[in-house]
């Protein structure tokens, strides 16, 4: 069996199973709400697993599902080198949100990365310590910042509520996940004018670790069907 890891729960799993079915595949949940069953009708040899969308690129990457939906900032965020370990399918067109860069409002002076790196170099040299961008993609922001040459920072982790840590005195910059911005306006942020780290969606992946021995005809079967090119994995 092909197995397909899908978000167990929310937004994600509706528009995944959405986006099967208007390709002739219908995956549903089976048993109780608190169970984690499901089926899969219209494709033969497909397993349905249903996970958290966090859990999703760790088993691709340990091949233990063979294919996954989850947002392409999660793959990028948790798996190093992540190309040699997944291999992006299809974009779905929906899950849609930008990994930014974003900093008090009332910082007039301060709408790019160049004047980050020169507010953080004045405060360091003011308070004695790197300014405090918080965050829970620690790969990806350290990776574009040190990318785009900015200097005198340093990472402090939030796993929620991000936009309040200016406010908490936690931290003076934030790099978060944003679909609209609202919260950020309420928080009285401004995201900076080349502070876009990255545009995620919902994504098909593959596993290149999982098992495909004897199911090479059955994934190029499934990719016709989904409208999709053979994959080389």
């Amino acid at each position: 069996m092909i197995k397909l890891g899908v978000p167990s729960k929310g937004r994600l799993m509706e528009k995944t199973f959405d986006w099967f079915a208007e390709r002739g595949i219908t995956l549903k949940r089976t048993g109780s709400e608190r169970e984690y069953a499901g089926a899969v009708e219209g494709a033969d040899g497909v397993q349905l697993v249903l996970l958290s969308a966090g859990e999703i690129p760790r088993e691709l990457a340990a091949g233990r599902i063979h294919l996954g939906v989850t947002g392409s900032d999660l793959v990028r965020e948790k798996l190093a080198d992540w190309e040699s370990q997944v291999a992006d399918l299809a974009p779905m067109g929906f899950g849609h949100a930008d990994l930014i860069i974003a900093v008090p409002d009332c910082w007039s002076d301060v709408d790019s990365l160049e004047d980050l790196d020169a507010a953080a170099h004045r405060f360091r040299a003011t308070h004695g310590f790197r300014l405090r961008i918080a965050t829970k993609y620690h790969r990806l922001v350290r990776e574009f910042l040190t990318r785009e040459g900015v200097a005198d920072w340093q990472l402090v982790d939030s796993q929620g509520a991000t936009e309040g840590t200016i406010a908490n005195l936690t931290a003076e910059a934030v790099a978060d996940i944003t679909s609209s911005g609202e919260t950020l306006r309420a928080n009285h942020l401004k995201i900076l004018s080349d502070g876009l780290i990255h545009q995620s969606q919902a994504t098909l992946f593959a596993s290149r670790a999982a098992d495909w021995s004897g199911k090479e005809t059955r994934l190029a079967d499934l990719a016709k069907q989904l409208g999709l090119d053979a994959p080389t994995l």
